[in-house]
């Protein structure tokens, strides 16, 4: 890859226009900035994951929009290079997603991408952002963090993902729905342990709620109070100790199999009490064990 400058404020010598990624509110509306709105006002096309979202906050803002555009998960791939077409040709054009900043588990990475390729300047526009304002009013460390939005449906995806996050020494945050929080709450659990976390629902709304707990007292309180609305997790990572003892274990360099079969002889126990040794050793479920061993 050879290198690419970008001077997003130059005149472009091919007279194309730029990308303008444009954060919108995640609730409040007063949280959108005055340069959002002189982008959008400004511009010759804006393309918006939801037209009918997008017309309700132009309308809001008295933004009369040039041409407005459809871009989204299930047309992106045609839409996309007809977007960068009409930049090629001149045209200003903002990417706005229903809430948030583009590209952060919304549509737009693709499109930049395709931008990026053809030399068109992509300039962000900052605003609000969930996960940020999650992570800020959480009381976990904030010097090193991970964001992973949402885990993956399968199962064991699910769980790679989860015990690889949980041996960071940092912060990691997740996007959850409503329906799925208590199973992703009881999986946390099981991958990484009774951690500390903050459930952040309602960012900058009316009925904005942070609780603050452990994962096990989480679960404990979601029993009396049903989720509601979108989530977003903040979860204590591993600690410098934690970590340590785990490159330390004198069983870092055992296989499973071998793992196991230590403990049933030194320990003279069952093999299913022995796989539970080695699951807690290695902060796994007992279930990884098993099936890895089948494997």
């Amino acid at each position: 890859m050879s290198v690419q400058i970008q001077k997003s404020f130059e005149a472009n010598e091919r007279g194309s226009g730029k990308l303008y990624l444009v954060a919108t509110p995640i609730g409040n509306l007063e949280d959108m900035t005055y340069r959002a709105i002189r982008t959008l006002k400004e511009v010759d096309i804006i393309a918006a994951e939801d037209t009918r979202q997008t017309r309700k906050l132009l309308s809001h803002f008295e933004i009369s929009p040039q041409r407005l555009l459809s871009y989204h998960d299930h047309n992106k791939i045609a839409s996309g290079p007809e977007l960068v077409r009409l930049i090629i040709e001149g045209k200003n054009l903002a990417l706005v997603s229903d809430a948030g900043l583009p590209a952060i588990s919304d549509p737009g990475r693709e499109l930049v991408q395709l931008a990026i390729q053809e030399d068109i300047a992509v300039i962000p526009i900052p605003g609000a952002n969930a996960a940020l304002s999650a992570l800020i009013v959480s009381g976990l460390p904030t010097e090193r963090f991970h964001f992973a939005g949402f885990l993956p449906r399968d199962k064991k995806d699910r769980e790679l993902l989860l015990k690889s996050l949980g041996e960071q020494e940092g912060t990691f945050l997740l996007y959850e729905s409503p329906h799925r929080l208590i199973k992703t709450l009881e999986h946390l659990l099981e991958v990484c342990g009774d951690r500390d976390i903050a459930l952040a629902r309602e960012l900058t709304k009316r009925f904005e709620e942070i609780v603050r707990a452990s994962v096990i007292e989480c679960l404990a309180w979601l029993e009396e109070h049903p989720p509601l609305g979108e989530y977003c997790i903040v979860v204590e990572g591993a600690s410098a100790a934690d970590l340590q003892v785990r490159k330390d274990a004198w069983w870092q360099e055992l296989s499973l199999e071998a793992h196991v079969t230590q403990y049933e002889q030194e320990k003279d126990v069952s093999r299913k009490d022995a796989m539970k040794l080695v699951a807690a050793d290695r902060g796994v479920s007992k279930r990884d064990i098993y099936n890895a061993l089948l494997d």
